[in-house]
C-alpha cells in the first residue's frame, strides 16, 4: 500500500515504559479509547477494524494491516465524512524501539497528496503527546505508594531495615539533592539518613497533599518537624526512582551539622 503514498509524515516521541506496556494500547479496546478518546476500539488482528472517535465528534476509521507485537502496528486510516481524505488511502506505521530510558515511538503517516499530509503535522504532534501520558498513568500508576515510601525510609531507625526500604524503592544509581546533600547512590543515601537521624532524633516526614504526575516525573509537597518543602522525583521506566531533588519552603529549620565519619 505504502508504495502508492510516497508524501511521509514522521514523528517521534520517547516513552517513559516498556515496550510490552505500550504495546498493550493496540490491542485493548479500553486503552486505545484512553488515547483516542470514548467509544474507540480497534480489533487487533490483520484485517481487524480501526475506529477512532475524537472528543470533537469526528471520526475515523481504517484496516489493521500489520500486527507485530510488541514492535509493529501498521493501519490504514481516514475519515468517515470523507474530509480531507476517506477511509482506506492513508497508512500509519507504528514502530517501537526499546531504550534505556523507555521506549521510542516512531511514528509514520504516508499520504497521496503533500497537502494532506501537511495538515497533520500537528495533530500527530498532539496525539502522540496525549498517547505518551496515557501509557505513563498506567506505568506509574503506583507513583503515590513510591513517594510514601521514600519519606517513610528516611524515617528508619534501624541501618540495614532503612537500606532496605530505599533498594526496594529506588535505582542503585539514584541522585538526591537539595541544600544539605548531593548524593549520588544509594549508599550515600542511607547513610546520609542515619546521619539526619543521629543529629534530629526522632524526625518524621510525610507527604502533605496530592501528588502531581507527568510522564514518569512526580512533584510531591511533604511535612516535617523542620518544615515543609516540595519533592521532585524522576522515576524510571521499571517505576522506581532514579533522582530527587528537594526544595524547602522558607523558615525551616536547619538541621545540625554531621560529624565527618556520618
Amino acid at each position: 500500500m505504502e508504495k502508492d503514498l510516497p508524501h511521509r509524515l514522521e514523528r517521534s516521541v520517547l516513552i517513559q515504559a516498556d515496550a510490552r506496556t505500550v504495546f498493550r494500547f493496540f490491542t485493548d479496546n479500553a486503552r486505545w479509547a484512553r488515547w483516542w478518546g470514548a467509544g474507540s476500539s480497534i480489533e487487533p488482528r490483520p484485517g481487524g477494524r480501526v475506529s477512532i472517535c475524537y472528543p470533537n465528534g469526528a471520526r475515523a476509521s481504517g484496516e489493521v494491516l500489520t500486527i507485530e507485537a510488541p514492535e509493529r502496528l501498521v493501519f490504514s486510516f481516514g475519515y468517515e465524512s470523507g474530509n480531507p481524505i476517506p477511509p482506506g488511502v492513508s497508512c500509519v506505521t507504528i514502530r517501537l524501539e526499546p531504550q534505556p530510558a523507555g521506549t521510542r515511538l516512531h511514528l509514520a503517516h504516508s499520504f497521496a497528496e503533500a497537502a494532506v499530509r501537511d495538515q497533520h503535522h500537528q495533530g500527530w504532534r498532539f496525539q502522540l503527546s496525549l498517547f505518551a501520558n496515557a501509557v505513563a498513568e498506567e506505568a506509574f500508576a503506583n507513583a503515590a505508594a513510591v513517594v510514601d515510601a521514600w519519606f517513610e525510609a528516611w524515617t528508619v531507625a534501624d541501618d540495614a531495615a532503612r537500606r532496605a526500604a530505599f533498594e526496594k524503592i529506588a535505582l542503585p544509581t539514584v541522585r538526591f539533592s537539595d541544600r544539605y546533600g548531593a548524593l549520588e547512590s544509594v549508599d550515600d543515601i542511607v547513610e546520609h539518613a542515619g546521619a539526619t537521624l543521629r543529629f534530629m532524633p526522632g524526625a518524621t516526614l510525610e507527604r502533605n497533599g496530592q501528588i502531581r504526575h507527568c510522564q514518569g516525573s512526580v512533584l510531591a509537597n511533604w511535612a516535617s518537624g523542620a518544615g515543609t518543602g516540595t519533592n521532585l522525583f524522576v522515576l524510571a521506566p521499571d517505576g522506581r526512582i532514579a533522582a530527587v531533588v528537594g526544595f524547602q519552603d522558607e523558615g525551616a529549620r536547619e538541621p545540625a551539622a554531621a560529624d565527618d565519619g556520618a
